[in-house]
């Protein structure tokens, strides 16, 4: 009689058996804050809220990175998440590229802020949150994203030195800069031990590129105070970008509006906000813009402002840089500050490139590859689930896109 051989024991942990397959068979993540639809595979309702998580310790940080092809219920899960957000009383700022959010602030009592060329609305982007190192920060991350390039210490030191002078006894603004920078006082330069021929010099490429949005194609949208009356009252504001979609400046503009927000935000008024930056890409493929944008929502974070980056394709993570630049160090760094991740189906090339950056396992990539639309893989924190995003009929007239443009 054969006996069968007897193999050792073999012992798994928690950990090993979560590698295996990461996604919470539970109630996911409590019935505090806005419904979301439900979770796959404990079929109960997925609810969530980055301020409650927050302060009940199972993220670090609110912020959220959203990833999505088109065509596959992204843009529907942003708005309905801001719309259901407003009715609990908090309220969302929409930096909007494509123009598609009007319709949501609109429902809610807000007409669009529309920016254009020569337009009628000005936004002073050196309202921003924080003092002289912040703003000069702003201009530098302005003037090297249209040079492509790094500026230089004389760059830098003429930008510091114009801001100085055009904040002296007044609000400061992009046309004053320039004109600082072109026209410094032997004042000015003394302190640098030169004259002030030589500090026009440091600053001219700075002016010269501070001139297009003060006198060129991209006047009349940051070149001059606030205008009267915007505000950031109503329940979602939309800052339509659309008259530029598709632009090369679009990272520069972006950028423009995010200092002018993180000074309105800035502003106590304890309501908690989300602020969502819709077409992210534009602003993580330009170095010098991706820099600010990191830098500002670090600084958000201490108003009880909620990030939300919002790209088409996780390979625009990856494409930020190479492996160890400062780009794709950037990139890491707002993902680092975007505990929670939210992926809809992703092309298998786009998974395996950016496995490791966004912390996927095989069994999630191989879930998030074949996701019906609609359906997105949500990470929180160390947490795993799928989630089926549910609409109202009503929310569906308002926030489908696909569904307008296939009306229209």
């Amino acid at each position: 009689m054969r006996t069968r051989p007897r193999h050792p024991a073999h012992q798994l942990t928690s950990a090993h058996l979560q590698a295996a397959y990461p996604f919470m068979a539970q109630g996911g993540l409590g019935g505090r804050g806005v419904y979301i639809g439900q979770e796959a595979y404990s079929r109960s309702s997925f609810c969530y809220d980055p301020w409650v998580l927050y302060e009940e310790g199972l993220i670090t940080g609110p912020s959220a990175l959203v990833a999505g092809q088109v065509g596959l219920g992204k843009s529907a899960l942003v708005k309905t998440y801001l719309a259901r957000q407003a009715i609990f009383g908090r309220r969302a700022v929409v930096i909007d590229p494509k123009g598609e959010y009007g319709p949501l602030a609109e429902w809610f009592g807000s007409r669009p802020i529309r920016l254009a060329p020569g337009g009628d609305i000005r936004l002073n982007p050196l309202d921003a949150a924080g003092g002289r190192e912040e703003r000069v920060a702003l201009l530098g991350a302005l003037v090297a994203g249209s040079l492509r390039r790094t500026l230089t210490p004389e760059e830098h030191t003429a930008l510091d030195v114009a801001y100085r002078a055009a904040a002296r006894g007044a609000t400061p603004t992009l046309p004053a800069v320039q004109h600082h920078l072109l026209h410094p006082t032997a004042t000015a330069a003394a302190p640098l031990a030169t004259d002030a021929e030589t500090l026009a010099g440091y600053g001219r490429s700075c002016a010269l590129e501070l001139r297009r949005l003060c006198e060129g194609d991209l006047h009349g949208m940051f070149d001059g105070p606030t205008s009267p009356g915007v505000e950031l009252d109503a329940p979602i504001v939309a800052l339509d970008l659309s008259a530029l979609h598709g632009s090369p400046a679009m990272a520069v503009l972006m950028i423009c509006v995010s200092a002018w927000l993180s000074g309105r935000l800035s502003r106590d008024d304890g309501v908690k906000r989300l602020v969502v930056l819709d077409e992210g890409w534009a602003v993580l493929a330009d170095p010098a813009a991706a820099s600010f944008l990191q830098r500002s929502w670090k600084l958000a974070r201490s108003y009880g402002v909620a990030n939300v980056l919002v790209v088409h394709r996780l390979s625009d993570l990856a494409a930020a840089g190479d492996a160890g630049s400062r780009q794709a160090k950037i990139a890491e760094g707002l993902l680092s500050d975007s505990e929670t991740r939210v992926i809809l189906r992703q092309s298998p090339a786009d998974l395996e490139a950016t496995r490791g950056l966004i912390g996927l396992s095989g069994t999630e990539i191989d879930h998030v590859a074949g996701m019906p639309v609609g359906a997105a893989l949500w990470k929180v924190g160390g947490r795993s689930f799928v989630v089926a995003h549910r609409l109202s009929a009503a929310e569906r007239d308002l926030v489908d896109t696909g569904a307008r443009m296939r009306a229209a």
